[in-house]
């Protein structure tokens, strides 16, 4: 395994992604978790734009990454190193560190941190959560996880070979606990016991704040419930998506997605003062 992702090429990687992409997309129309009444192929569009520019900013920032990671094996630089560990364990470690502050982490700062919300919450104006969602981030969003790999990275102490199994792993995981697939209720709730189950998630895309915060997880579902931010929603079909104040239809498009972080958005509260300054 070090060997083949020390020098997996990227169209290798760029297969298994859109493998798997297809593959959950397959499945989402034979066992549906939610009949949605919007074009598919449209919101597909719109949620394929932003995994592009999630891959060019991606690539434009691996040269970071690689440095980061070669460097860390060359010099045995990060706590994992500093343990002498072995191979094995080591790279246990390393992929629940790397999903801890790569992922969990950087996830629940952009929930709590205001200015940081405002990029990330095009990600939840979705109202039709499949796995074509996993890559909805706007731009900087990317920035922002690119920055906390790489700070996992030199941390933790991550050789490179790692770092590709885990990005691979959890592009996968992203899409696949996304997907609009309906497990039977008890392999999910098992699965969500060492893994981010697609019901577990379906809770964090909830209009309903207190279910918006939690299960911030995307690989191990350890974390939410080590860190108390873990919620289980008996039937997650009663789940309605979105945010309340970006129901506009304009709001699955990709100009207006990209102009929210920016733009101060039309509340019930702002339309009724509205209509009281007009009388």
């Amino acid at each position: 395994m070090v060997t083949f992702f020390e020098n997996i090429p990227s169209y290798y990687r760029t297969a298994i992604l859109v493998g798997g992409l297809l593959l959950l997309w397959i499945t989402e129309g034979l066992v549906p978790r939610f009949h949605f009444r919007n074009n598919k192929y449209r919101h597909a569009g719109t949620n394929l734009f932003f995994t592009l520019t999630t891959l060019v900013i991606n690539t434009a920032c691996a040269f970071l990454i690689v440095k980061a990671s070669l460097w860390t094996s060359s010099s045995h630089f990060g706590l994992l190193y500093w343990l002498h560990l072995p191979l094995w364990l080591h790279t246990i470690l390393a992929l629940l560190m790397l999903d801890l502050i790569g992922a969990y982490l950087i996830h629940l700062v952009q929930h709590k941190a205001a200015w940081m919300w405002q990029f990330h919450k095009i990600h939840h104006i979705d109202t039709q959560i499949d796995a074509t969602t996993a890559l909805r981030h706007h731009p900087v969003e990317s920035l922002f996880r690119v920055a906390a790999l790489f700070a996992a990275i030199i941390s933790m102490g991550v050789p490179f070979w790692m770092v590709m199994f885990y990005q691979t792993l959890s592009a996968f995981m992203s899409q696949f606990n996304h997907a609009n697939i309906r497990l039977p209720k008890v392999i999910d709730n098992i699965l969500s016991w060492v893994i981010v189950s697609p019901d577990m998630h379906k809770v964090h895309h909830s209009h309903y704040q207190p279910e918006t915060d939690s299960n911030y997880a995307n690989i191990f579902s350890i974390w939410d419930r080590l860190f108390g931010t873990f919620k289980a929603v008996p039937d997650t079909t009663s789940i309605r998506y979105g945010l309340d104040e970006y129901t506009d239809n304009r709001y699955q498009e990709v100009g207006p997605l990209l102009k929210v972080p920016w733009e101060h958005p039309v509340t019930d509260k702002d339309k009724v003062s509205g209509v009281s300054s007009n009388l």
